[in-house]
């Protein structure tokens, strides 16, 4: 009885096991390591090696806090919850870290659709091999344009384009995002500010009801900030302007 053939199961086991132990204790190549190369594919046949990979993914970690405060919603955002805090009169009240969460997490929710489409056409296929790293970063630099673009101000642009020499392209699409980042963020600084000077207008009103009846009265030893921030505290509140204010700010994107 063949127990044992190379057609029964028991021998299939013992061909795999003795093929997969040739290829584990198989001496490696001459003139190459034994140990693994980690190498990261920039371009057809460009590699990088593990140092230079390790400074690179430093170096953009390093980046990436002033990429997603500069290039997002989060500018605006944090600017304009800011000159809230501040019209409020609470000056640790909400918190930096409330407020920087806030913003962040208003920022992911704007951001979606952007970071989906940079999935789909960039991540997706540099994961499957289809792409190299810097075709991954061309395709998702395309909705990242269309994003800055929508809302940067031509006088911004073009401020740009001239301080960097570069001739004007056909369309607003067409800007290179060395023209772009910079011209959002002035856009945003500007619609930030607006904002905020808008936010202060009813408080100051308040505050200065409250310091001619403090004069009138002649409460001069008293603040008049410590009497008016109940008061602007109530009035925010009564009219629910959590949701006022980050509704609007939203619904502006």
């Amino acid at each position: 009885m063949r127990l044992l053939s190379r057609h029964s199961l028991p021998g299939r086991l013992i061909l795999a096991a003795a093929s997969l132990s040739g290829h584990l204790t198989a001496a490696p190549p001459a003139g190459k390591s034994a140990s693994t190369d980690l190498s990261l594919g920039i371009g057809t046949g460009a590699t990088l090696g593990v140092p230079l990979q390790i400074v690179l993914l430093l170096g953009a970690l390093t980046l990436l806090p002033a990429l997603v405060m500069s290039v997002t919603p989060f500018l605006r955002i944090a600017l304009v919850l800011h000159f809230l805090r501040q019209a409020l009169g609470t000056q640790t009240a909400p918190s930096n870290q409330v407020l920087v969460g806030l913003s962040l997490f208003l920022t992911i929710l704007l951001m979606q659709p952007v970071i989906g489409q940079v999935h789909d056409q960039a991540w997706a296929p540099m994961e499957r091999g289809e792409i190299s790293l810097l075709q991954a970063g061309e395709r998702a630099a395309v909705p990242l344009r269309a994003f800055l673009a929508r809302y940067v101000r031509e006088k911004d642009a073009a401020l740009m384009l001239e301080l960097s020499k570069t001739p004007p392209p056909k369309s607003p699409k067409d800007l290179d995002l060395k023209i772009l980042v910079p011209a959002y963020v002035l856009s945003e600084l500007k619609t930030g500010f607006q904002i905020g000077a808008v936010l202060f207008l009813p408080f100051l009103v308040i505050d200065i009801v409250v310091a001619s009846v403090t004069l009138a009265v002649g409460m001069v030893q008293l603040p008049p900030v410590m009497l008016s921030a109940p008061f602007k505290i109530l009035l925010f509140v009564l009219v629910d302007g959590w949701n006022l204010v980050v509704g609007s700010l939203m619904k502006s994107f």
